[in-house]
């Protein structure tokens, strides 16, 4: 839960007041700076480190007693002793170097002449004159230097004091994190204050300098010295754009070592002020976060989506809250708890100041709690989520689950027999607005009238039992799987208003039979100056299900599933439980495999299948309302009615331990066209360097599942090129394009640049995209968008801008995001 932290009182330009002048820094040999050289560690920011050496004297028998070594010593006319020559002394772990030292005849305090050297654990100081308690820690030394070398901490002041405490107070003194030979950035100010033990340093009139010129002012700031959580300001987040100035500043407060609070200003200018939360918690087993923003009457401000209005929420309240929760009763007894929820669907479009919280599409709400037993597994929520779609839909309102109770469970006997149980209880409830006994509803964004699916037009319960008899003989040669399952549903249904004869209590009873089976065979061969182990895997599979009648049947869950390799040994062919689709097929297939003889690694898998059919699918999801395309009409008529599956080929290929490909290929044999393929290329550097390649095509109507009005109504050809380049230890070039050819477009370019020193870095991210509006059937409402995002990280105070990492991560993959 840790944060990495600044602290201010505030914030501004560099004020008029008198500022602090600390003494020049001394060259790195003089602060314990030893280079890297030749051992230098791979990957290292840093032209080397701090390095304490030993002491110079042995330690006394007490902490108490003080150990001296001079080369001359005598007494002075007040009974002092005056040390000359190469002077060290040492109290406890305190040790102490100077030319000429005097201590006074009590015996408690000693006067060193400059140059002088002290040290304590893990901290160096050098300065001119000085003096030393003997009976105590404290210590003042004149335009002092100094080092801590475990937190790469180092400064100068024009005058130093260690007091009782412990603490380090230094007046006209600097605070930096960069090496000797750097003057990238540090902070000054006229009284600086560091604490060891709590791990922080305040200073009073600061000002934070580059080079040498001041970037930012405070009257009063507190900064971190190690990891450890203070509460305190942290950086802002500052955004600018032809709008205006979007500008945040947090707050963190570390409440107590399990849990801790950001609160967080927020001011943008063609909206208004917003405030904005943070709460985590961790206690034994249980963790969770609150989080939410609230601003009061919105003045509206433009929006990106040329396809809606900008003062849509002008005068408006805009907020949004989000809650997680995680827990264990026991091992084997978990739950979870969530609650998101906004204002409106377009509160992240307005609102969202990073890539990931711009692309929100759901918040969550779910209670659940679930048990993980060794035969039995139950499982019980309420769940639902909040499309953020502007406006949103009314046939697009997520069904809400409650409750939904689940309980699977399977029993396995020694000779291959195994039973199953498979149980489902659901209650589906949405809450639909303006729509009349027919179903129709008046759509925002064009005016014309929709209408919602019978289909779609219920509230109403599901109880589902599929109980499953299977055997599985695995010998060494290969495998037999004979299984059937019995699918009972039953419905009682709600359509409240809508004018209807279909029956509101529905049941069903559908059995499913598969065998599924494969042979394995395996030899060694020898290519390319290689011995492998070379499999040949032959894999046969029948599958009926009964038809049955199902058109009045609802749609609460349920998607139509596009052909895949896996699908092709599969007797499902819709998800969820609200379609039992009927089939009757056999799928044919094999697979080879070249494993490296040495270590087992497979190195490439090669796989071709395909599916007959021996009858018609009848069952499906449209119940006659809805409206399709000429060209998805003909498809779709196709798909059902086609005697064979499309031929899946599948390809993965490790190359080297650098390079891997896959490949797959769907064509149908014929119409000898391509339903779908795809072919990606990855490299993968142990520099750190990656490429990525990628091909996409899809035919129109290929993908059966989600709403009608939101499937593909062209056929897709996309090019994808990403990469991360690794050009020194220092600097990452990240960058990504994603190419349309079949509307000859740009869909997304990225473009990124990471500078990683010693003690500082920059991320600077240019991104432009479209935006689809979620309606993949065209193109027309379509715009682009784009963004710069800038962030500066000081490395020991934090960082200023808006983070990037979690979406390079996504945009490159194989990119490993460094850490600041």
């Amino acid at each position: 839960m840790g944060k990495r932290l600044v602290w201010t009182a505030l914030t501004g330009l560099i004020s008029s007041t008198a500022q602090a002048a600390p003494p020049a820094p001394l060259p790195a040999d003089q602060l314990d700076w030893v280079p890297w050289g030749d051992a230098a560690p791979s990957g290292a920011l840093c032209g080397g480190r701090y390095v304490q050496p030993g002491y110079l004297l042995p330690e006394g028998k007490t902490p108490e007693e003080v150990l001296s070594d001079s080369q001359s010593a005598e007494y002075g006319n007040n009974g002092e002793t005056i040390l000359g020559g190469e002077v060290v002394l040492r109290r406890g772990d305190s040790q102490l170097q100077s030319p000429r030292v005097r201590v006074n005849a009590a015996r408690d305090t000693a006067f060193a002449d400059g140059p002088l050297t002290i040290r304590y654990p893990g901290l160096l100081v050098r300065g001119d004159d000085g003096q030393v308690s003997l009976d105590s820690d404290a210590a003042r030394i004149d335009d002092a230097h100094y080092v801590l070398h475990d937190q790469r901490v180092r400064g100068d002041a024009q005058s130093m004091q260690r007091l009782a405490d412990g603490r380090y107070r230094m007046s006209e003194a600097s605070f930096t994190t960069c090496a000797p030979d750097s003057r990238l950035w540090r902070i000054v100010g006229n009284d600086v204050t560091i604490d060891r033990d709590q791990g922080y340093g305040t200073a009073s009139n600061a000002r934070l300098e580059m080079g040498d010129v001041p970037v930012f002012y405070w009257p009063w700031v507190r900064f971190p010295i190690d990891d450890r959580r203070q509460s305190g300001f942290l950086w802002p987040s500052i955004g600018v754009s032809g709008d205006g100035l979007d500008y945040a500043q947090p707050y963190y407060l570390n409440l107590a070592p399990n849990y801790d609070a950001t609160l967080t200003p927020r001011v943008i200018t063609d909206h208004g002020a917003m405030l904005g939360g943070e709460f985590r918690y961790l206690f034994g087993s249980d963790q969770g976060s609150i989080e939410g923003a609230y601003l009061a009457d919105d003045n509206g401000g433009d929006n990106d989506n040329p396809n809606d209005p900008n003062d849509a929420f002008e005068g408006e309240d805009r907020w949004y809250v989000d809650y997680r929760h995680n827990g264990y009763f026991t091992d084997r007894l978990d739950y979870g708890l969530r609650y998101g929820a906004a204002s409106d669907g377009r509160y992240f479009d307005d609102f969202g100041t990073s890539f990931a919280e711009q692309d929100t599409e759901y918040l969550e709400r779910l209670a659940r709690i679930s048990y993980q037993g060794t035969t039995w597994n139950l499982d019980a929520r309420a769940q639902g989520y909040q499309r953020m779609d502007y406006p949103l839909d009314e046939d697009d309102r997520p069904y809400y689950k409650l409750p939904s109770l689940t309980a699977n469970a399977r029993w396995d006997q020694d000779n291959g027999l195994y039973e199953e149980w498979n149980s489902n209880a659901t209650y589906f409830w949405r809450d639909l607005h303006g729509v009349d006994s027919d179903g129709f509803w008046e759509d925002e964004q064009t005016g014309d009238q929709r209408q919602i699916p019978l289909s779609e037009a219920a509230n109403g319960s599901r109880v589902t039992l599929a109980p499953a008899l299977g055997w599985r003989g695995q010998p060494s040669w290969g495998f037999l799987e004979p299984r059937v399952q019995l699918w009972q549903t039953h419905y009682d249904l709600d359509y409240g208003n809508r004018d209807t004869d279909r029956d509101e209590s529905l049941s069903r009873t559908v059995p499913v039979y598969s065998v599924d089976s494969g042979l394995i065979f395996q030899r060694d061969v020898s290519l390319f100056d290689r011995d492998w182990k070379q499999t040949f895997e032959p894999r046969l599979y029948y599958a009926y299900v009964p038809e049955r009648d199902q058109s009045d049947y609802p749609d609460f869950d349920t998607d139509e599933r596009p052909v895949s390799w896996s699908q092709l040994w599969s007797p499902y062919r819709f998800t969820g439980s609200d379609r039992i689709g009927d089939v009757n097929k056999l799928s044919y297939g094999a697979s080879t495999r070249f494993l490296e003889d040495d270590t087992g690694r497979e190195r490439l898998a090669l796989s071709v299948g395909q599916s007959a059919y021996f009858e018609n699918r009848d069952v499906t999801l449209l119940d006659g309302s809805e409206t399709l395309s000429p060209e998805q009409a003909r498809y779709y008529d196709y798909r059902r009615t086609r005697d064979r599956s499309p031929v899946v080929t599948q390809l993965d290929w490790r190359i080297n331990d650098q390079w891997r490909t896959r490949y797959s290929w769907l064509y149908d044999a014929d119409r000898s066209r391509t339903e779908k393929a795809s072919a990606y290329a990855q490299y993968l550097s142990p520099a750190g360097h990656v490429l990525n390649l990628g091909y996409r095509w899809q035919l129109e109507g290929f993908d059966p599942s989600g709403d009608v009005d939101d499937q593909l109504g062209y056929d897709r050809e996309d090019f994808d090129v990403s990469f991360a380049y690794k050009a020194t230890a220092s600097l990452d070039l990240i960058g990504r394009y994603l190419y349309d050819n079949t509307n000859k477009r740009d869909l997304e370019s990225l473009a990124g640049v990471q500078f990683n020193s010693c003690c500082s870095a920059v991320q600077v991210v240019w991104r432009e995209w479209v935006d689809d509006n979620d309606t993949g059937y065209t193109t027309d409402d379509d715009y682009t968008d784009r963004g710069l995002f800038l962030r500066f990280v000081f490395k020991g105070l934090g960082g200023v801008g808006q983070g990037t990492d979690s979406y390079f991560a996504s945009a490159v993959p194989g990119y490993q995001p460094t850490d600041f």
